[in-house]
């Protein structure tokens, strides 16, 4: 009976912690910036199939979420990613599955040479120079990696950065203690990034 309880609140602890780990870093390195114009940049992930699996379906949805409520004709959407083993670039499937399974009819742009989030951030730069708010959404650990590359490139659209709807209490609540772990080992990598020059 002990052992039974012991591990309930093992196993209670790693969920809370995995909840807060990550709405954490939901909220680390934006602001409130305001303004008329915003884009949503969502980040791909490893795509081998021909449609969008199921973390970039889950990222497509939580980028067209994040679209403010008052400014929805005013909100670009740019799926970011390169191509895959299938061909297709994981921004085309993203836009795909926004566009034919979500009914997205706002503004979509694509960012299809990526093959890293240094590169995502990179090559998004140039369609993020006229808005006003800009929002990344991945899942928490990796928007933040992104949010800190836009800030060591481009400092001054660093600026602009306000939260994305990427975090929802309970949502992968059963997964978010391994999504933190995961999450702990990709960030510290991104400080040991931090003391090398840009690629």
């Amino acid at each position: 009976m002990r052992r039974r309880t012991g591990l309930a609140i093992a196993g209670a602890a790693a969920l809370a912690w995995g909840e807060w780990l990550n709405w954490r870093w939901s909220r680390a390195l934006v602001g409130n910036s305001g303004g008329a114009a915003e884009a949503v940049v969502v980040l791909g992930y490893r795509n081998p199939q021909a449609t969008a699996n199921f973390i970039n379906r889950w990222r497509v949805r939580a980028g067209i979420r994040s679209i403010a409520a008052d400014t929805p004709r005013g909100t670009r959407v740019i799926f970011s990613g390169g191509a895959t083993s299938s061909g297709a670039a994981e921004a085309q499937l993203m836009a795909d599955y926004a566009k034919s399974v979500l009914e997205f009819d706002g503004t979509v742009l694509l960012e299809d040479q990526s093959g890293t989030t240094w590169e995502n951030i990179t090559n998004v730069i140039p369609l993020l120079e006229d808005v006003d708010r800009i929002k990344i959404a991945s899942q928490p650990a990796h928007a933040l990696k992104a949010r800190a590359y836009l800030r060591r490139q481009r400092p001054d659209l660093a600026e602009r950065l306000v939260r994305a709807d990427d975090y929802r209490s309970g949502e992968w609540m059963v997964v978010k203690p391994l999504l933190a772990l995961y999450g702990l080992w990709t960030l510290r990598g991104l400080k040991a990034d931090e003391r090398k020059p840009p690629l």
